[in-house]
This record gives structure tokens, C-alpha cells and sequence, in this order.
């Protein structure tokens, strides 16, 4: 079979495209662009920032 490489633009076409897959029965792959380990570090910062783990330095303190 062939591969096809689809790169959508916006999430409602990346949306649009798993339905259609999933409609014709098509099996699909995701590949990220990114390091699983870097996502769930960037992720978990996220994660620990919103749990208040952390502080906040202002631009100008850092400079001093």
C-alpha cells in the first residue's frame, strides 16, 4: 500500500481528517515532531506552575 504524509493547517481540519479516517476505516498513525521526554517535561512544568510550584522574577530583577 501507499503512505500518505497529511499535514493540517488548523485543528478543526486535523479534526475533520481523524473523522473521516475513522468513517472509511482507515488505519492512521500519529507522529509528533517533538521528544516524548521534552513534552512531558515542558508538560509537567505546566502542570507544577499551575499547582503554584514555582516563582515569578520579574524581567528586570534578573539583570541585577
Amino acid at each position: 500500500m501507499e503512505v500518505f504524509t497529511v499535514k493540517p493547517k488548523t485543528k478543526e481540519q486535523l479534526v475533520a481528517l481523524k473523522a473521516f479516517l475513522k468513517l472509511m476505516k482507515i488505519d492512521y498513525q500519529i507522529e509528533s515532531n517533538y521528544n516524548e521526554k521534552f513534552v512531558s517535561k515542558i508538560l509537567q512544568g505546566r502542570k507544577d506552575i499551575k499547582n503554584g510550584k514555582g516563582i515569578s522574577i520579574k524581567v528586570n530583577d534578573l539583570w541585577i
